[in-house]
């Protein structure tokens, strides 16, 4: 099955068999992002975490009273 990553545009190949490939073929939401993109983006992650100058955003909506 050959893929493309959606950050450098890379095309791969990836045998049908494995579970990514299933998840890809099943639900096309999902998309595929080769291994040295996921790396850079973890290292780039870790490192602004470590930093201190990383937050989460987490969205508190209002509790609706039915």
């Amino acid at each position: 099955m050959k893929v493309q990553c959606v950050i450098c545009d890379k095309q791969h190949e990836l045998e049908n068999d494995t579970p990514l490939a299933k998840k890809l073929r099943n639900r096309p939401i999902h998309t595929y992002m080769c291994d040295e993109c996921h790396e850079r983006i973890e290292e780039k992650t870790k490192a602004r975490h470590a930093s201190g100058q990383f937050q989460l955003y987490s969205f508190k909506g209002k509790e609706k009273d039915f």
